[in-house]
């Protein structure tokens, strides 16, 4: 046997699956029953409009067959949506059935007209008071009969193989940035660490100090760079040696740190995050992260990702040894964000187009060294 047979033997040995036809009417009751997590967290990331949510109604009614919907099977027997969370998420939403975050029951699906079934318009599935805007009691039938092919993740797998199977099935109607699958994968992998830091997301100083464009919000900028920080903090060599693409190194950094029952402490580093982006707004407000022009002596641009890197590595754990007080951090702040942006390792990283993984690792020793 080859050493690749080898390889892909162990590979194999590592996820254990299972596959079946099932019922939408049975996903429904599994659903209704509580064994179908399909993370009410996640929808607001899922943009599908009401004419590709009509059109998969459309599909089903047609007897089109339908990709396949991956769901991972918990310790407990709980199914989580791996992969056709937009599927289900539609089908339910048509229903009457689609829960949000508050477990209150959303305004069901109005259906547009299709290219084949025109008279979808305005259709829905119940409607007490106007029963001539619901569909027949006989398409209705066919709708619940039909059958969707649900792929297993038995429990029995490697712990991260949903995460990594998530990453790979990151397709649909409208593809998710790498934050939005990071978010997704953090609500499998923690809730409660997903929970944390999207509040601290939200924490006025850290918004008001990193002026983030509206499509990048849409697209979880910010709660990247909130993980980027802590990435920053407890950075582990040896992942960042495994990996040279930022976007695993960061899934994978991700996965570590919150990893559930470790050690890390939530209440100090939320202190830590709240006092330095509360320095560096105190500091510069919005120009806290941007690099400085020297010849116009100002700062300018969008905010600095190196800039970002190596000062908030670099003033939070000034912050952290509680060395000094809140107006010498902030006069830190001012006088270093200057000095780094004109610092010659700095700009030489910048010039010679290093790889990201690799100008994270310089920043994180030029910050040290520059705020020292």
């Amino acid at each position: 046997m080859s050493d690749l047979q080898n390889q892909i033997d162990t590979a194999r040995m590592q996820v254990h699956t299972d596959s079946y036809p099932m019922s939408i009417g049975e996903l429904i009751n599994l659903y209704d029953d509580g064994e179908l997590d399909i993370h009410p967290e996640f929808q607001r990331i899922y943009r599908w409009t009401d004419e590709q949510k009509s059109k998969l109604i459309e599909s089903i009614l047609l007897g089109i067959p339908l990709p396949s919907i991956f769901v991972a099977q918990r310790q407990d027997g709980i199914w989580d949506v791996v992969d056709g969370l937009q599927r289900i998420s539609t089908i339910l939403s048509f229903l009457g059935k689609l829960k949000d975050e508050n477990n209150a029951v959303q305004i069901p699906l109005k259906l547009q007209a299709t290219k084949y079934l025109p008279l979808l318009q305005d259709k829905v599935w119940e409607d007490r008071h106007n029963p001539e805007n619901e569909i027949d009691i006989e398409v209705k039938r066919i709708f619940k009969r039909e059958k969707i092919d649900i792929k297993i993740i038995k429990r029995e797998s490697d712990n991260d193989t949903k995460f990594e199977l998530f990453q790979r099935l990151n397709t649909g109607g409208t593809r998710l940035s790498d934050q939005e699958v990071r978010n997704c994968m953090l609500l499998m992998h923690n809730k409660n660490a997903f929970i944390w830091l999207k509040e601290l997301s939200k924490c006025e100083s850290f918004i008001n100090s990193l002026p983030i464009p509206e499509k990048a919000m849409h697209e979880s900028y910010d709660a990247e760079l909130a993980l980027r920080f802590f990435i920053y903090r407890h950075h582990h060599n040896n992942i960042m040696s495994e990996h040279s693409d930022v976007a695993p190194y960061l899934n994978a950094e991700m996965l570590e740190i919150f990893r559930p029952h470790n050690n890390f402490d939530y209440d100090r580093e939320k202190q830590i995050f709240e006092k330095t982006f509360t320095i560096a707004y105190n500091a510069l407000e919005d120009d806290a992260f941007k690099k400085f022009n020297h010849t116009k002596n100002k700062y300018e641009g969008a905010i600095s990702l190196p800039v970002y890197e190596a000062a908030s590595f670099a003033i939070s754990e000034l912050v952290a040894n509680n060395e000094h007080d809140d107006e010498a951090l902030k006069n830190i702040f001012i006088n270093k964000t200057k000095i780094l942006t004109n610092d010659e390792e700095f700009l030489e990283v910048l010039r010679s187009r290093t790889r990201p993984i690799d100008r994270m690792k310089y920043m994180f020793s030029i910050g040290a060294r520059v705020f020292a």
